[in-house]
């Protein structure tokens, strides 16, 4: 009435032996050894016998896997061995550890290439990163595939655990995106900013964006980001001025009128435009911020920008010389009031 198990005749005595491609020799008594199940009752047979029926059949030359997988190797050559094949490559590789020092499992960790690619990370990064946990080719951070291809030697690769590091990530992702081609950018950003409501036909000039924000950028998300803020039309509002600009509002002020004014008719390109701002300046006894604070709120209706001169350049002359009069209007009547 039991439905049998077959299992393999494992020596009772001797030692197991293999050079091991990554952690050289290694060598484990048969005495540890069980006589492991090879058929379940079922008639299915079991992982270790079916690799190694598998790998004979298909004449693998090297069997590379994690390190976790050690423990299996010793009982495998027994197989091999006893169906007189021919015993090949073992290379174990160190697994990879989370940030947490704990093996990195999908419970704790993004571990699907298309979350990275939700996260904002260029495929040659993701690349990169994860041929260099647990191999290396001395000091090089950044290298092709086919460098790689070149390079790789199983003997180079780490005996230790690899450690994830979001940080390290994130920096090779920055150098990867300041590299690339900004046409290239822009087709991958294009689909992430109509997502967020971007009015693509707004910003005249979008390989010049992309090309002056990534270099501040570490991610596509964190691009896409910032690169909203020359889509957006947030509302006018200067009622913030007077506490920014405190005792300077008025010399701020008689500033602004004059950009608006000379502002139509220069190139409109970031040094033309910070040509005027220093023009002003100096005309008027004024600080950079006394106009960058007043040109940066109404025009954008943010506090902090990139500088602002490139700024103004993207969103383009005229966006924000409709953006600055009508400030101007709500200011002028905020000071009458006053």
């Amino acid at each position: 009435g039991v439905t049998p198990v077959i299992r393999f005749r494992n020596p009772d005595d001797g030692i197991v032996t293999w050079n091991d491609a990554v952690y050289g020799p290694i060598s484990v008594s048969n005495t540890e050894l069980d006589d492991l199940v090879i058929m379940r009752g079922d008639g299915i047979p079991t992982y270790n016998f079916a690799v190694v029926i598998d790998d004979f059949d298909m004449q693998i030359s090297h069997v590379i896997r994690g390190a976790d997988h050690i423990n299996n190797t010793p009982r495998q050559i027994n197989l091999y061995k006893a169906i007189g094949a021919p015993l090949p490559t073992f290379a174990h590789l160190p697994l990879i550890h989370g940030e947490d020092g704990k093996k990195l499992s999908k419970r704790r960790n993004a571990v699907s290439v298309m979350q990275y690619d939700e996260m904002g990370f260029l495929p040659e990064t993701l690349f990169n990163y994860l041929a260099r946990l647990g191999w290396g080719h001395g000091d090089d951070e950044m290298f092709t595939r086919e460098q790689l291809a070149e390079w790789f030697d199983l003997s180079d690769c780490s005996r230790s655990p690899a450690q994830f590091n979001m940080k390290k990530l994130l920096w090779l992702n920055h150098e990867y995106m300041k590299k690339a081609d900004n046409a290239r950018l822009v087709e991958l950003l294009k689909p992430r900013l109509e997502k967020r409501g971007a009015d693509l036909s707004k910003v005249k000039d979008l390989c010049g964006l992309v090309g002056f924000l990534k270099e501040r950028e570490n991610t596509f998300e964190a691009l896409a980001d910032a690169s909203m803020l020359f889509f957006a039309d947030n509302p006018v509002d200067a009622s913030s001025l007077p506490g920014l600009l405190k005792d300077k509002e008025e010399a701020s002020f008689e500033a602004m009128k004059l950009f608006v004014e000379k502002a139509p008719s220069i190139d409109w390109k970031k040094d033309n435009i910070y040509g005027l701002m220093k023009e002003i300046m100096d005309e008027k006894g004024v600080k950079v911020l006394h106009l960058a604070i007043p040109l940066r709120v109404l025009a954008t209706g943010a506090e902090k920008t990139p500088s602002i001169d490139a700024t103004l350049q993207f969103i383009g002359r005229d966006r924000v010389l409709a953006r600055l009069k009508e400030g101007m209007d709500q200011w002028a009547k905020q000071s009458a009031g006053n």
